[in-house]
Formats: C-alpha cells, structure tokens, sequence
C-alpha cells in the first residue's frame, strides 16, 4: 500500500516537472524570439544568426565533450542529415527575416502551424495513415493560416512568405527528425548549429555592424536561451506524455503578444487572433486524434523546437 502511494507520488511529481519545464522551455523560446526582433532592427540577420551560433556553443561544447566529438560524425543516413540542417537553416533564418517587419504574434501565428503541416507531410513522405476527421482538421488549419496570411495583393508581404516557407521547413524538420530518431539530440542540434553558422556567416559578408558588448552579448545570449530552452523541453517530454505537453507548447503564442505588446507596441489585429485561434484548435485535435488512434503522441510533434 505504502509502496503504490509512493509510487503515484512520484508519478505525480513527474508529471508536474514536465509541465513545469514545458512552460518554461516555452517562456524562453518566446523571450528568445523577442530578443531577436530587437536585435535584427539593428543588425543583419546574417550577423544575429552568426554570433547566436557561436553563443550555442556555450552550453553544446559540454554536451559535445560528455559524448565525445568523434561520434558526431557516425551519422546514419548523411542525406538526410544534410537535409534537416538545410530546413533547420531556412526555418531559423526566416524566422529573423520575418520579425524585421512583422509583429512577433503574427510570426508565430504560423509556426504554430507546424504541427497540421506535420501530420499532412507525414502521410505524404512516411506514409503514416492519417483518417479522414484529422484530414479534415488538416484543411481547417490551413484555412486558419490562410486567414492570417491574407493573400491579397494589397495585404500580401516578403516577411508574410519569410514567415509562410520557414514555418513549413520547420514541418520539414520535425519529419526528418523523426526519421533520424537513432540520432543524439547533441549530433542533431550540433549539426543544424554548424549550418546556421555557416550560412550566418555568409550572409554577413558585407553586412557587418560592429555591435557594442551589450549587444554582442545579447546576440551570444540568443544562443543560450535557445538551447537552454530545448533541453527543457527535450527533458519535460521524457517526464510527462507529449499528448499531455502539446496543447502547453500554444502558450509560445500567448507570450509572443504579450511581448510584442509590452516590448514593440504590437496589438494584433482580430484577423491574426481569429487565424491563430483556428490554427491552435486544429491543432490540438490533431494531437487528440493522434492519441487515440496510436496511445501516444510522438514527441517531435510537439510544434516549434529549436528557432
């Protein structure tokens, strides 16, 4: 008796911690994100890209040195490692494109989409079967991303297509992750890291703005919080079911008001809160549809990791 009471003690206690880490993994991604937009009014989102890279490395190299740097280079499946690095590259670096112009809220109004475009790529490239009501939820999402989109000539925009493409290679991603699941988290986010560096680096050629201490640590303290905030959340879903998590991962959406509200003045318009409302509510359907058809949710369909 006193065993099993101990034992639902723990469970409970478990539970809690990952709901607990869960909302602050999602806190930090949102703090993150806002510290971002601040940045790349300044500076090029090749050079905010570039010094976050290096400032991942902060909390990677222990990481890396705790599995040994050899094994980052016994990959399986090198194409498709090459692969996500490209859509982790393009779903980071639109990211910054987008928050030049657009408030944060909108941004991420459609990276919240991410998982109705994982549930439709998986069905098209795993072959993964997908029933008609989560069809259904499928095309009621994107009818909610349309809405936010707003594609109209009048109201269409560069930082719209930024936000629209690197919120489908985040989908993209999420896919390959799950096909690279023999992979380490350290390999995987050390990889897309190294791309992210790259490609930040080439685009500063000729755009380099010599930053103040304060704004080169802020840029290195991007890094951080990002990874910080993904071993949160990698953490949170080994304590508590990912179907129990997902729905707490829509509070990155609340923050982003919150932020844009409280840091840039942004007030999002009725048609980004009613676009945003369709697209999180699709969303969790997915994942309640997904939990009874398989009992469990995997968790790389928890919606926007590493940003």
């Amino acid at each position: 008796m006193a065993q099993t009471i101990a034992r639902n003690f723990t469970i409970r206690n478990m539970l809690l911690a990952g709901i607990l880490l869960m909302l602050a993994g999602d806190f930090m991604f949102a703090l993150n994100d806002a510290m971002g937009k601040w940045l790349v009014a300044s500076f090029s989102v090749g050079q905010v890209v570039l010094i976050r890279s290096i400032g991942a490395f902060i909390v990677l190299g222990p990481m890396i040195a705790n599995q040994g740097a050899g094994k980052l280079f016994q990959m399986e499946r090198p194409v498709l490692q090459l692969l996500r690095v490209v859509a982790t590259t393009l779903d980071t670096g639109l990211f910054y494109a987008a928050v030049v112009h657009l408030p944060l809220a909108d941004v991420m109004s459609f990276y919240m989409a991410g998982p109705i475009y994982v549930a439709a790529l998986s069905h098209l490239l795993l072959g993964e079967k997908v029933g008609w009501r989560r069809w259904l939820a499928i095309l009621v999402g994107f009818c909610g991303v349309l809405i936010i989109l707003k594609p109209s000539s009048a109201a269409f925009s560069l930082s719209s297509s930024y936000a629209l493409i690197g919120s489908v290679a985040f989908g993209f991603a999420i896919i390959l992750g799950r096909l690279l699941r023999g992979t380490s988290d350290t390999t995987l986010v050390t990889w897309q890291t190294i791309g992210t560096l790259i490609v930040g680096g080439a685009l500063t050629i000729g755009a380099w703005n010599t930053p103040s201490a304060l704004d080169f640590g802020a840029m290195l303290l991007l890094g951080v919080v990002s990874c910080a905030a993904h071993l949160m959340i990698t953490r949170a879903l080994k304590l508590a079911p990912a179907s129990t998590l997902a729905p707490l991962h829509y509070s990155l959406l609340l923050w982003a008001i919150v932020f844009g509200l409280v840091l840039f003045g942004d007030v999002p318009s009725p048609r980004i809160l009613a676009g945003s409302a369709i697209v999180v509510l699709a969303g969790i359907f997915i994942f309640h549809r997904q939990k009874v058809v398989e009992t469990a949710v995997p968790p790389q369909n928890v919606p926007k990791g590493v940003n």
